[in-house]
Formats: structure tokens, C-alpha cells, sequence
């Protein structure tokens, strides 16, 4: 939570550079200057920089929810609980309301008017270690304790359907585009990752920590030593103890044996130092703590024993002077003159960062700045932009996390609430966008991702370099099943151009100091407009599970959790006007007009995070994407007739790289493809087909 985040160690290490001269936005003069000015990177290899920026507390269905063609509102593979009900239907007790017993995902400024504005600064729930795994907990014998529904936590068949419950009705609460459309603009111009998960079932530190590091150091992994696992922010010498409140107002506290202040393994900075990559984490003094270096013993130590230094510079320094402006000035004067390092950390003030009740529309602002500073770099041709936030700062997500198998070395514990063996992750999914030449266009990449996976593409980029390293810290699990987000870009087909972001007023600062305090204005300024009534037994699943209509061109290893468009290089997969096989009719440019092209994969096993088999369903009969009630599933067969799933084959789905892939029926180990009249057949000819995943 906000007030117990700390500054640390902000005094220890400073500069000044002058700020930078502003840069126009100019798409078509970039794009010419690019493509004749220095040569062009057409692999990984020729990447030059990459840029790191985690935001903080946000979760993907509390922004993108809404969103189409993704993830979202209308996932056709929602997990339905043993109630009948999909998770999208969160339990609601008596002493929440007596309108209701659910409540479905909810519009924070539905109510219009000052709420509009006032929601901006609108907690979310806890991002707690206890909370968070309640809310993903079965609750299957809540009665054991009649205390708290809090009681237990099982992980067979999770329902997670206690966000409400278990944390806190505004969990349940998201935006749409017309409160965040700068962050809605950059995850549609380039590409939106919607299976990107926070490292940690946790709050802010333990997920900058395996941000930075790779590991939080739970026992039995590839980190030995004795001061993790790392499951709260405590940065006081010594152990912590875990909290919990019960509903009833009763506060658990575990042993204290987490959390042991500070650490004392290797940090990401220390592996690229090694292999001789250039890198520096840019901030200011209002960083809000988010630098996790200072949180290690051996950066402490740089900090007391050699300020003055390029490590402690490169890694502690903080940029501007005493402004908040520091970080940011210094990022895009070093884009503008092409000379940033090669890695670049970025951590933004704690007013930008949109952690509740910080609002998201300063952080639009800075994450304006940062994209126009990329593109518009003589060097944007050879760079990479990712943004993520480092944890759902509790609010909440539909999709059941991809976690290790119970007992997994380095990655479970037992829950100290629970006394039940617990993973720590990977966690709920969060905001995430790669802006980049090789991924502009309106693309979701849909590979099972968390926080390691940007250590595992650097690995990757690194070793492309001729500069290669391995961060042995990361836990085998995780690097085998998380991806390494090398499948998203598309270095064969690049798009130059910039994207015209919507304007976005700066950030409010105070106008006697001006420090900015956006928050303290909303809070102020939209009192009694904050926190919206939650619109218990006023809700209808068409109202509440309401999507924007369009489609995203698919990349990367594909995953449950959308509707579907196939397509070859001139007809789209379709069910046949007879309803009993697949047929194939044209492609068109409006992907979501035509019901019998769309279709639904369904996992062989949807708890493992790196599967490729899958079967598929017609979604044909499908009107009304938030009712799913009674509607016919036809699935197909291996004579490629449509029937029940008892008689379903099942596809090996791989993808080829460039939005390409193949669909391999496992029995007769033939490939699904195209005759020359264009109809449908297994062979041994593997088609190539493009997928779009559509909202209609």
C-alpha cells in the first residue's frame, strides 16, 4: 500500500544534467529519416537498446478488460465453477449486500459526472500476500473457521471467486478507454501482451525484486541463502512477519521468517556488468522506493563505501538535482542523441507512477513522454520499449494464474496462514506493452509470461550480441514454461512509423513548490466522487462483461481465452452451411462480421503454462458472447467433421514466427491444410494460417 512504501537511501547518490531540448512528434519525417539514415536492425542481433519501464498496481482486467481482441470480458474459456457460475460472478455474503450474491466486474465511473474524474484516485484493494491468495482460494470449507471465509486456501480447481469477498469489492472495479487512452493507444498501436503475469502473489518489493534479480529466494530454488523468501516490503534489519485481516476485523501475523532485510544475492545489473553490456537504471529522488538495488547488501555497501563511482552512478545515482523531472530528462536527452546504454531501467515518480491513488492519467502523461522520446530517437530503429507494472496493487483479474506444479522446488511454500502448501507465484496478469519497429500494428502476444520473462529475452538478445550470459538464479520451472518474448517480434516485416498518442494535459503540481500532487488534487478537488458505489444487484452479465468490437492479429504460443479467426493466405477456416464440417469462405478485412468463422481452442491441460495441443470448437452458434447458456459446442473431429468433444481430435498448435502457424493433428500426425480448390484436408503439407483473435 502507498503509505508504507519508503524512500531509500535517496540521499546517498546524486547529479545534474540540464534538461533536455523538447522533440516534435513527426511520424512521417521519422519513418524517412530511419530508412536512410543509419542501417536498419533485421534481427535481434542488430538491436542496439532496450528499455525497461515498470509502472506499479494495475492489473489487466482492471485496464484491458474492455479491450477487444484480447483476453478480456468475453473470454470464451472462463473458467465455470462447481456453482454453475464463471469466475466473472464473485461471491457476495450478507454483510456486503442483501441485493445480491454476486458481483460481476464493474465500470468505476459508470455513475458519470464528478466520478469521472474522482475515480482516478481510487484505491483498489490489498496487494498483500494473504489477501491475494485469498482471493485466488477455493474457499471449499469456509466453514472450518467461521471467522473469515479466509480461512482456507486450496489449489485443486481454483475458483477464485473471493476477490470481493477476500479483498475488496473495488478489486472487482476497471476502467475503460475513455479514462486511459494514452495507455490504450500504445498497447493498440504496438502490441499488448495478455498473459503477462506479476512474478510474485504479492506486493510491490518481492515483484521488483524478481524484476531485478530473478528470484525472491525461496527455499529449495537456485538461490541459496538464508534471507528470503522475499513476500512482503519490509526494509528493516532483520525478518518480517506476514499480516492478514480477517473480515471480522482479526489480524493473523505469521512467524517471523520473511522478508530478511537486506539481501544479499546477485542483482540483473551485476550479470549485465559481467558480460560487459552497458546499462543504468534512470530515476530521480521521488522515485518511490521502486530502485530494488538499494534493497541489497552489496549496493548498500557501493552507496556508503564509493558514491562517486560509475556503478553507484549507473545503478544509484539519483538524476536532476533534487527535481522530479531528473530521470525522465536524462532518458530522453539520451534518446534524442542516440546514446543511450544499452540497458535502460526506468523507474518514474512516485506521483507517475500509477500506483492508487495515484492517477492514471499523470501516468499517461509520463508514458507519453517516454514512447514519443523512443520513436522520435535516431535510434528507434534499433530499440525496443517494454512496459509492465510490477503487481495488480489489488485489483483484480478473471484468469487463473499459470503456476508450477504443487511442491515445485524455489517456487512453492507453505502459506503460513493456511499451514497448505502455496505457490508465490507466477501471479494475476497485468498491463503490458512492447513498443518497437518489429511490433507495431495492433498484435496481442498471447505466450504465458511474468517479470523473469524480461530477464529471459535479454538472455536471449544478449547471446544474439555476441555478448551472452544466464541468470542461474531464475528457478528451472520458470525458465522452461515463462516466456522469453522473442516470438513477438517480427524483425522480417518492420513498421517504422510512430503513433499519434492522444493529448494528454501534465501532471498536477502544487503551485507554490511545484512538486506534483495530482493525488492530493483529486482527493480535494472530487471529494464525495472517489470511491463509486458498487452497483450491488444492478447488474446484468451484457452490461457488466460489455467489450469494445474489433480484432488483434495473433503472435506467439498460443493460449486459451479467445475467439478466433483462421486464416490462409485467401480463405478463413469456417463451419460449412450444412453445420457438420470445416469448410473454408473468404477473407475479409473486417474480421468479426462473419459467425461461422469464428472458433474456440481448448486446452488438452489448461494448467500447464507451455502446452501446444489443444481441440477446437465452432463458435458459430455463439450471439451473445456474455451468455453462453445453452449454446451448441461443436467440436472437430480428425475427419475434420464437427460432432461432441468425446469424438474431438486433438491439434498440436505451433507457431512458425511472423504470425504464423501450423495446426498438426496428433493421432494421424498430418497438417491441417488447403487443396488447390481451397477446401479444407489432413496431409503432409503444413499450411500456414494467421490468427486473429476477434470481440464481437
Amino acid at each position: 500500500m502507498y503509505l508504507s512504501r519508503k524512500k531509500r537511501f535517496s540521499h546517498k547518490v546524486s547529479w545534474t544534467l540540464s534538461p533536455p531540448p523538447m522533440i516534435p512528434l513527426s511520424s512521417l519525417v521519422l519513418a524517412v529519416a530511419l530508412c536512410t539514415g543509419s542501417a536498419l536492425a533485421d534481427s535481434l542481433a542488430e538491436v542496439e537498446h532496450v528499455i525497461l519501464f515498470m509502472q506499479e498496481n494495475r492489473a489487466f482486467d482492471h485496464y484491458f478488460g474492455t479491450m477487444a481482441g484480447i483476453r478480456g470480458f468475453k473470454d470464451p474459456n472462463v473458467q465455470v465453477n462447481a456453482d454453475g457460475r464463471s469466475v466473472f460472478f464473485q461471491q457476495v455474503n450478507s454483510q456486503l449486500s442483501n441485493a445480491t450474491d454476486f458481483l460481476l466486474p464493474w465500470y468505476l465511473a459508470a455513475e458519470g459526472g464528478e466520478f469521472i474524474n474522482g475515480t482516478q484516485c481510487m484505491d483498489g484493494g490489498s496487494n498483500g500476500w494473504g489477501e491475494n491468495h485469498a482471493a485466488l482460494a477455493s474457499g471449499q470449507n469456509a466453514s472450518a473457521l467461521s471467522s473469515s471465509r479466509l480461512a482456507i486456501f486450496f489449489f485443486l480447481s481454483i475458483p477464485q471467486d473471493l476477490w470481493v469477498e477476500a479483498n475488496t469489492p473495488r478489486s472487482w472495479g476497471h476502467f475503460r478507454r475513455s479514462d486511459i487512452p494514452v495507455q490504450f493507444a500504445i498497447a493498440e498501436g504496438w502490441t499488448v501482451g495478455d498473459m503477462y503475469q506479476q512474478g510474485v502473489i504479492a506486493a510491490t518489493d518481492p515483484n521488483r525484486v524478481i524484476w531485478q534479480t530473478g528470484s525472491i529466494a525461496v527455499p529449495g530454488g537456485n538461490v541459496k541463502t538464508t534471507q528470503g523468501p522475499v513476500l512482503d516490503n519490509n526494509a528493516s534489519p532483520g525478518c518480517s512477519r506476514l499480516t492478514l485481516t480477517l473480515e471480522n476485523g482479526t489480524e493473523l501475523e505469521s512467524a517471523q521468517n520473511y522478508t530478511c532485510y537486506p539481501f544479499d544475492w546477485k542483482t540483473l545489473p551485476e550479470y549485465l556488468q559481467d558480460a560487459g553490456i552497458s546499462w543504468k537504471e534512470f530515476q530521480a529522488f521521488d522515485n518511490f522506493g521502486d530502485n530494488p538495488l538499494v534493497l541489497f547488501s552489496q549496493w548498500q555497501n557501493l552507496a556508503d563505501d564509493n558514491p562517486t563511482g560509475e556503478l553507484a552512478q549507473q545503478g544509484l545515482a539519483m538524476n536532476g538535482g533534487g527535481n522530479w523531472q531528473g530521470g525522465l530528462d536524462l532518458l530522453k536527452k539520451q534518446a534524442a542523441e542516440g546514446t543511450l546504454p544499452a540497458v535502460s531501467f526506468y523507474i518514474g515518480p512516485a506521483e507517475l507512477s500509477e500506483h492508487p491513488p495515484f492517477r492514471p492519467i499523470d501516468g499517461s502523461w509520463l508514458q507519453k513522454e517516454v514512447v514519443d522520446a523512443i520513436v522520435n530517437s535516431p535510434k528507434y530503429n534499433k530499440t525496443i520499449l517494454i512496459i509492465s507494472y510490477d503487481e495488480t496493487g489489488g485489483w483484480g483479474d478473471h484468469v487463473v494464474p499459470f503456476t508450477s506444479p504443487e511442491n515445485t522446488p524455489g517456487e512453492w511454500i507453505i502459506n503460513p496462514f493456511t499451514g497448505q502448501p502455496a505457490p508465490t507465484g507466477p501471479g494475476f496478469r497485468l498491463p503490458f506493452s512492447v513498443v518497437s519497429p518489429w511490433t507495431k500494428g495492433g498484435i496481442v502476444f498471447t505466450e504465458p509470461a511474468d517479470h523473469i520473462s524480461q530477464t529471459l529475452f535479454l538472455e536471449e538478445w544478449a547471446a544474439a550480441r555476441g555478448v551472452p550470459f544466464k541468470n542461474t538464479q531464475i528457478n528451472d520451472w520458470r525458465r522452461e514454461h515463462m516466456s522469453n518474448l522473442v516470438n513477438m517480434f517480427d524483425f522480417e516485416h518492420p513498421d517504422y512509423s510512430g503513433v499519434q498518442l492522444p493529448d494528454t494535459p501534465p501532471p498536477h503540481t502544487d503551485p507554490i513548490t511545484s512538486l506534483l500532487d495530482g493525488d492530493a488534487f483529486c482527493a480535494n478537488t472530487f471529494a464525495g466522487h472517489i470511491n463509486a458505489p458498487v452497483p450491488y444487484g444492478k447488474q446484468t452479465p451484457a452490461d457488466a462483461l460489455f467489450t469494445e468490437t474489433g480484432f488483434k492479429t495473433v503472435r506467439g504460443s498460443l493460449t486459451e481465452g479467445r475467439y478466433l479467426v483462421i486464416e490462409s493466405s485467401s480463405k478463413n477456416l469456417a463451419l460449412s452451411a450444412s453445420g457438420s464440417s470445416l469448410s473454408t469462405s473468404q477473407a475479409t478485412s473486417q474480421k468479426v462480421n462473419t459467425p461461422s468463422q469464428r472458433f474456440v481452442i481448448h486446452a488438452t491441460d489448461p494448467t500447464v503454462a507451455s502446452g501446444t495441443t489443444f481441440r477446437i470448437s465452432s463458435a458459430a452458434s455463439v450471439k451473445d458472447a456474455t451468455n453462453l447458456v445453452n449454446v451448441t459446442t461443436p467440436f472437430l473431429g480428425s475427419s475434420l467433421k464437427f460432432g461432441s468433444i468425446n469424438s474431438s481430435a486433438v491439434f498440436d498448435i505451433s507457431y512458425k514466427g511472423a504470425g504464423l502457424y501450423n495446426f498438426k493433428e496428433t493421432a494421424s500426425e498430418k497438417f491441417l491444410s488447403l487443396n488447390g480448390g481451397g477446401n479444407p484436408l489432413l496431409s503432409g503439407n503444413a499450411e500456414n494460417f494467421k490468427i486473429f483473435s476477434i470481440s464481437f
